[in-house]
């Protein structure tokens, strides 16, 4: 069964003015889609083609790099898009906070290592915070569209927030600035969307 591209749960100009209309336009209606279309030609008459997302990505070692690049394409911006909204930022609290106090002090501490990791990806990547193996909250970055998921991952774990670093999530508005994208990003972060994949992550 072919994957396909689900709709954004809110509007396209729903995270102004942080993140514009045009960008999310074109990031989910076209970079999106065109990973998507391209996963499933990648796959199509393949053992691929009955496996689920999060099996393949799991698995990525087996496959060719289209599916890499656009499985991985497909998986991170899915997410990407379910952990952002509206009427959004602020600071996570329940469990979610105490892990993040826990592990790296508070959370501004947690946004800047977010923000470095996104700043020091050197060309196109992503800044991850994830529960590692070991069931403690970490922050890494993977080039490309790869993930912590992938078995060829250097730090492995499932990722539960993400922050896209590839110039069309950000260029449009901000242009260089990425740092400053990577501040307004958090005005927007669904804290309690991070939390119920902190917990399922848990298990």
């Amino acid at each position: 069964m072919a994957f396909e591209l689900a709709a954004l749960p809110y509007a396209n100009d729903a995270l102004e003015p942080h993140i514009d209309k045009d960008t999310m336009e074109i990031h989910h209606d076209r970079h999106h889609q065109a990973y998507v279309d391209n996963l499933n030609k990648a796959i199509a008459d393949t053992d691929g083609a009955g496996a689920s997302l999060e099996d393949l990505i799991k698995n990525i070692s087996k496959y060719p790099a289209a599916v890499r690049n656009n499985g991985g394409g497909h998986f991170n911006h899915d997410l990407f898009w379910s952990v952002l909204g509206p009427n959004a930022g602020g600071e996570p609290t329940g469990e979610l906070a105490e892990a993040i106090n826990e592990t790296f002090g508070s959370f501004a501490d947690l946004k800047k290592k977010l923000q470095e990791a996104g700043a020091t990806r050197f060309g196109s990547g992503w800044s991850w915070l994830i529960v590692g193996q070991d069931g403690k909250l970490a922050v890494t970055s993977t080039p490309n569209q790869d993930n912590p998921l992938m078995d060829v991952a250097e730090v492995k774990g499932t990722p539960i927030f993400g922050i896209d670093v590839w110039e069309h999530a950000y260029y449009l508005k901000y242009q260089n600035k990425r740092p400053a994208y990577l501040e307004a990003i958090f005005e927007v972060v669904n804290w309690d969307a991070v939390a119920k994949r902190y917990a399922a992550a848990k298990g």
